[in-house]
Formats: C-alpha cells, sequence, structure tokens
C-alpha cells in the first residue's frame, strides 16, 4: 500500500518530458556533428550563427549556441512560462553538452546533399521530441516573441525573417550553394518536425449535406463502428433546415463512406478534410498528450 502512494506521487508526466528533452536534444547535437558540420552546411536561429561563428574562427559550438542563448533567457524570464524556460535552459545545456562532448565523432557522410537530407531527418526528429515534450532549444523562440510584443509582425513572420538573415549571411560569407544546402535541411526539418508531433496516421473529417441524415448515419455507425454528430444548419437557396452529418474517420475507411453515401443518397453533397491527429475514443489515446 505504501509503495502505491509513492508510486502514485512520482510526476511521471514531467520525468517523461524531461527524458524526451534530453534525447531530443542529445540527437539534435549528435546530428550536427556528425552530418552538418563535417559538409559546412549551415542551420536557422542562435544554433545556425554558432555555427557560422565556428565556421569563421573555430568557435566551440557547443558553448557559442549556450552563451548567445544566456540574455535571450534573461529577456524571456517574464515572457514564457516557468516550466517553458526550464524546459528550454534544459535542452540547451544538454545539446551544448552533446556537441562537445562528440565533437570527435565521424562523419556519417562526405556528401553534401545526403548530409543535408539525413542531418534534416534526425534533427527533426531531435527538434520533435522535444517540442512534444513542452520545451524548446531557446535562441530565436524568445526572441521572436520578444519583438511580436514590441512590433506589428507576427512570430512566424519574425522568424522566418531572422532565419532568411542567416542564410543570406551564409551565401556571402560562404557560397550561395552551402545555403541552398542549409534551406534543404531545414525544410527536411520542419516536415519531419511535424510528423513527430502530429504522427504520421491522418485522419479524413467528413462532412455530409444530405436529405437522408438518420439514414447515413445509421450505416456509419453500424458498418464502420464510428461515432457520427449531427450539425444543424439551415440551406442559403431553399432556408429549409438540414442535419450535416459530421464523422472523423481513418483513411482506410474513405472509400467505404464514399460508397454508404453514394448507395444511400448520390444527391448528397461530401467534403473530405485532411485531420493531423485525433485524440479520443477510436483513435490514439490521451496518454502523452
Amino acid at each position: 500500500m505504501r509503495w502505491r502512494q509513492i508510486y502514485s506521487k512520482i510526476p511521471w508526466a514531467e520525468i517523461s518530458q524531461l527524458i524526451g528533452i534530453i534525447l531530443g536534444a542529445s540527437i539534435v547535437g549528435a546530428s550536427i556533428n556528425s552530418l552538418i558540420l563535417p559538409n559546412h552546411i549551415a542551420d536557422g536561429g542562435v544554433t545556425g550563427i554558432a555555427i557560422i561563428l565556428h565556421y569563421l574562427f573555430g568557435c566551440p559550438v557547443g558553448i557559442t549556441i549556450f552563451l548567445l542563448n544566456l540574455p535571450l533567457f534573461i529577456m524571456g524570464f517574464r515572457m514564457v512560462g516557468r516550466r517553458f524556460l526550464i524546459y528550454s535552459i534544459i535542452g540547451v545545456a544538454v545539446m551544448a553538452f552533446t556537441l562537445d562532448t562528440t565533437s570527435g565523432i565521424v562523419a556519417l557522410t562526405h556528401d553534401t546533399l545526403l548530409a543535408s537530407i539525413f542531418g534534416g531527418f534526425l534533427t527533426g526528429i531531435g527538434m520533435g521530441l522535444i517540442f512534444r515534450s513542452q520545451g524548446s532549444l531557446g535562441g530565436t523562440d524568445i526572441l521572436a516573441v520578444f519583438f511580436n510584443r514590441t512590433t506589428q509582425f507576427s512570430v512566424g513572420q519574425i522568424l522566418l525573417g531572422m532565419d532568411a538573415v542567416i542564410f543570406l549571411a551564409t551565401a556571402l560569407l560562404f557560397t550561395p550553394e552551402t545555403a541552398m544546402y542549409a534551406m534543404i535541411y531545414m525544410f527536411i526539418a520542419t516536415r519531419v518536425i511535424d510528423l513527430v508531433q502530429e504522427g504520421i496516421n491522418h485522419s479524413k473529417s467528413v462532412m455530409i449535406v444530405t436529405g437522408k441524415p438518420e439514414q447515413i448515419a445509421q450505416v456509419i455507425m453500424s458498418k464502420l463502428n464510428r461515432g457520427v454528430t449531427f450539425i444543424s444548419g439551415t440551406g442559403a437557396f431553399s432556408g429549409q433546415p438540414k442535419n450535416i452529418v459530421y464523422c472523423v474517420i481513418s483513411r482506410a475507411e474513405l472509400s467505404q463512406i464514399k460508397d454508404i453515401v453514394r448507395e444511400n443518397d448520390p444527391n448528397s453533397f461530401l467534403t473530405i478534410s485532411e485531420v493531423p491527429e485525433v485524440v479520443g475514443e477510436g483513435f490514439s489515446s490521451w496518454k502523452g498528450h
């Protein structure tokens, strides 16, 4: 009984988040040392600035990243949540430590294009784990929040502008090809981050405007075992009230629901939308969210 009480008091959610941040930051650091630095590929944000300084003056990337982030953490103390700031500091510290301890790692490839692709893939996995764990690697994210509050630009616009300046500096200081490879690297990393955060099992949401909503809903529930919701609407032309059938399904069930609608009301109107993630009964559980 006592062990159960102790077990129930352990903050497992926080421990899981810390493990995700440490693992993700370690993957990013190892990816930079084994693929990005040996092939002279740049990066965005504070990491990109540190990499440029490393190429120009030989500054150690890990220590440089940590030092560049210090004033940003001080600036962001009042702008972001306490937990987010602590998690971000941990993430940056782990990445800096990994960068310095794996500085002698053998390059996985000397093909710059392959390094851009697989470096983006590994960095995306690491960053995705960090974001899923409600952390970050600090840097320009905090700076963007600051400028967002003092200017009329959005956070996304500010981040894009900062990265554009870094890539332009890369092209001017080195070669345009270096900046191009950096863009490939960043694009792949961004896409993989989305995959890690949202998952690959995208679902579909279906809205059916039909004169036979009860009949179609009943068939969907019996054949697909999916929940259905009626949304009340009014036809703009007829002025008549309508029940719109709403349902979320898997990709594999898409052809089945089209057949159901066609067989029961071929005059209905069907829209299908992509749903990156669904949490709840019949789909993924709330565990880990």
